[in-house]
């Protein structure tokens, strides 16, 4: 599907569809009134009648007066929209279209909104609206797309002013959806279709398309590093383990360089603290945090960062066998911390720990992130759709967020309570790896804080949005999300 920005009125450009977001009380808008003219007068009546007042989820299809072509009114509520509220509305724009069968549609938010967030969230939005993972269909019966998707808003204040700024955030938008839905691929695969040697044999092929350098260390290279929390994960598994290493460098002098790490458990099934069948039927996206950090790369070049960028993932599966680690285990990580195991599905946190231990040796960065669908008590903590961020850097930690309310993506400060430290003491080793269920997700990142040490650090828990059960509408679908990977390009471009 073609993309493309005009500065016009709705309506001005020739579209098989135009959808137009509609605030409460739609009809009494200034620029409602040249719609009703379009229609020859019919939508205002057909507005009364079917009650439309604007509200979010509402949508009122009519013919305009002419052409032949489709008018829509896509309920968004009042007020000036959110960057995620106008993605979501392009998105349903995009599917709207596709259902009518239309080859071109056009978008209007409306006035008093940035074009240049309009013109990127309008473009993310309709191509995250269409995204399907369809692979593994017989009889795929979809409905083609539309072939143009026009995003348009109103000529700026100042007349000479030329509409660069949403041109070029259109074909940003285009990079960073490309690098969304690449994550979403990753993450819908079946976990048998992405071992950790499909992962590292992904990487490698992204890397090489993207003009990036990728290392892809093997269990005998990982077991020489003294990885032994990773490796106790993969232990259990016939799928032999496999750490990846990306990394990206600007074409002038980097101003910092950062470390991206993604858990990359391409299946969970609890070990012995097995996981109820229900509970395993998703772990396919327990790598979802690996997907967003490779598939980030792919678009670090097109959103032109200026820093120096790593990404690593320790890739495993946590399974059964009778070399499986168990209970009671007392392990050494790459840093010498000695961990005694109280929960073998509380696996993520080990992986990450002698990851976050080989970027902080290896890579030395400025700054890490780390990103996983690591605890079932964040999800409890804030729903399904926003990811809990804590920190060692409360600055750090803003300039991130802020970040991601720029890129549409939910994500709320969780405090690392010093006091729940007491949770983790052990009386044979270093520490635990779990506390109590009250305060968990917390507690999994003051774990994690252990060997973060000195560096300024990012823990995001992304279990809650990583994976939508249901098709939830707007930009999500059902599946993988590719959540994080937005606010990655755009934290990274600053």
């Amino acid at each position: 599907m073609k993309i493309r920005h005009e500065i016009a009125s709705p309506l001005a450009t020739a579209a098989d569809l135009w959808v137009v977001c509609a605030p409460g009380q739609a009809d009494k808008a200034p620029e409602f009134r040249a719609l009703d003219a379009a229609t020859g007068g019919r939508l205002k009546a057909q507005v009364k009648a079917e009650g439309f007042s604007g509200n979010p989820g509402e949508t009122l299809i009519a013919y305009r007066n002419g052409d032949g072509g489709h008018l829509a009114l896509l309920g968004v509520g009042p007020g000036p929209q959110t960057p995620a509220a106008v993605r979501d509305a392009a998105a349903e724009a995009a599917k709207l279209g596709t259902r009518l069968g239309a080859r071109s549609v056009g978008f209007a938010v409306g006035p008093g909104q940035d074009g240049a967030m309009v013109a990127y969230q309008g473009a993310l939005g309709a191509r995250l609206g269409l995204y399907r993972f369809d692979r593994y269909l017989s009889a795929n019966g979809a409905k083609k797309p539309p072939q143009t998707f026009i995003i348009a808003t109103p000529a700026p204040a100042r007349a000479r002013t030329k509409p660069t700024r949403q041109t070029a955030a259109v074909r940003r938008a285009e990079a960073v959806a490309d690098a969304v839905c690449l994550a979403r691929d990753l993450v819908n695969e079946p976990a048998g279709a992405m071992t950790p040697k499909d992962m590292a044999a992904q990487a490698r092929k992204i890397a090489r398309g993207a003009g990036l350098t990728a290392t892809v260390h093997d269990r005998k290279a990982v077991e020489k590093l003294g990885m032994g929390l990773y490796l106790a994960v993969a232990r259990g598994s016939a799928e032999e383990p496999r750490l990846i290493h990306i990394t990206y460098k600007p074409k002038k002098k980097a101003k910092k360089v950062v470390a991206l790490i993604g858990k990359g458990v391409t299946f969970d099934s609890g070990g012995y603290s097995l996981k109820p069948s229900a509970s395993m039927l998703e772990m396919k996206c327990d790598m979802a945090g690996a997907a967003a950090v490779i598939s980030t790369m792919t678009a670090l070049a097109a959103v032109d960062c200026p820093h120096e960028v790593h990404a690593v993932c320790a890739c495993a599966e946590n399974m059964l066998s009778g070399d499986a680690y168990r209970l009671g285990d007392v392990l050494r990580s790459m840093d010498g911390t000695t961990v005694e195991i109280n929960n073998t599905d509380a696996e993520g946190r080990l992986t990450l720990a002698d990851a976050l231990t080989y970027a902080r040796t290896r890579i030395k960065p400025d700054e890490m992130f780390d990103f996983a669908t690591l605890t079932g008590a964040c999800t409890i903590a804030l729903g399904p759709y926003t990811a809990g961020v804590m920190t060692n850097r409360d600055e750090l930690a803003r300039t991130w967020l802020d970040a991601a309310r720029t890129a549409g993506e939910d994500m709320w400060p969780l405090p690392l309570i010093d006091r729940l430290t007491e949770q983790l003491k052990s009386p044979i080793a270093d520490c635990r790896n779990t506390g109590e269920r009250r305060g968990g997700a917390i507690t999994a990142g003051l774990f994690l804080r252990q060997f973060v040490k000195d560096i300024p650090w990012v823990h995001v828990d992304i279990a809650g949005p990583a994976f939508m059960s249901r098709d939830v509408g707007g930009a999500l679908g059902q599946g993988g999300t590719g959540f994080a990977v937005a606010t990655l390009a755009e934290y990274l471009s600053r």
